[in-house]
């Protein structure tokens, strides 16, 4: 396939529905490298991100957010757009990337979704369950419950759920329980019943980077180790000033902790940068199995050998 061919096919598709790339992958594997070059590559892109890291302001160097010279004159939305004070969830993340998504396409742009967030990306394509607000009550009591009485009490009321989870995953096991004692119906039920997905409404083309482990964890120990010299310290201490909440997704992003461990004297530089080296490598490894298993089998999954240095990324997507 020539890149002539590939081009005119990803922004000309023949069919009523708008054209919408996709590239996912565990971090570090080159995502945001590829989503610019398959932007230069046709005659108008925008770039937007998918990575639950890489939305909030305050985490421009531990995220790895693109900077200037990176977005190589390529518009970007949705990089630090949120205030590491507001929980961007998957939903907030949606409502802005279909906004996004719909203004690239009245401009007469391909929108290029570019990240590993999993939860993002399915909650765009297939909607969220309209689950209805949970019962104040419901919810104290069922929190209040020791895991293996909340197991318990889950496998008599919804046995199929209760068989999908692991007895000592308190979280999950709390929220099916308050699911369908508040509303009578099982998360099985509300998630058949998704909403404000947009799949049906585009002509989708996705990728999956799904490079060798040994070079991404490779990646990963190198990344880290960059951040570490070039700006990680003064990013966590001005997070640490700030004194937000530590339950919040900001304070609890990679790096973080390790870097505040250092900052507070708990552990030498060396420690730091071992055990964020190890923790950004666990969260690779977790990016990859998921997307391996959860991400639709059409999907191409690529090896970093296809993309990395290919001049011809147009004809890496399946349009």
């Amino acid at each position: 396939m020539s890149t002539e061919i590939s081009l005119h096919r990803l922004t000309h598709r023949d069919g009523p529905k708008p054209v919408v790339a996709l590239i996912a992958g565990p971090t570090a594997s080159g995502k945001s490298d590829c989503a610019v070059r398959l932007a230069q590559s046709v005659d108008k892109a925008v770039v937007i991100n998918a990575d639950s890291a890489q939305v909030y302001a305050d985490l421009s160097v531990l995220s790895a957010r693109p900077t200037h010279a990176d977005m190589r004159g390529v518009p970007h939305r949705l990089f630090g757009a949120w205030d590491g004070a507001q929980a961007c969830s998957a939903a907030d993340w949606a409502d802005a990337a279909r906004a996004e998504i719909a203004a690239a396409h009245a401009q007469g742009a391909l929108p290029i979704l570019v990240g590993g967030t999993g939860l993002y990306l399915r909650t765009l394509l297939d909607g969220i369950a309209p689950i209805p607000p949970i019962d104040p009550a419901i919810r104290a009591t069922v929190r209040a419950m020791p895991v293996a009485e909340a197991w318990a009490a889950l496998t008599r009321e919804d046995p199929d759920r209760a068989s999908r989870l692991a007895p000592a995953d308190a979280a999950r096991v709390a929220r099916a329980l308050e699911v369908i004692r508040s509303t009578g119906r099982s998360l099985a039920f509300w998630h058949d019943v998704r909403e404000g997905g947009i799949a049906g409404a585009i002509d989708l083309s996705a990728v999956v980077l799904m490079p060798d482990r040994d070079w991404l964890y490779a990646r990963c120990d190198r990344r880290f180790a960059t951040m570490w010299h070039h700006g990680a310290h003064d990013e966590v201490r001005a997070l640490l000033a700030r004194r937000l909440d530590p339950e919040l997704p900001v304070m609890r992003a990679i790096g973080v902790r390790e870097v505040a461990a250092f900052l507070s004297g708990t552990c030498d530089a060396p420690t730091a940068i071992a055990d964020g080296q190890q923790a950004t490598r666990n969260y690779a490894k977790r990016q990859y199995t998921w997307l391996r298993h959860q991400m639709p089998a059409a999907w191409p999954r690529l090896a970093n050998e296809n993309y990395i240095d290919n001049d011809n990324i147009a004809g890496l997507f399946q349009i």
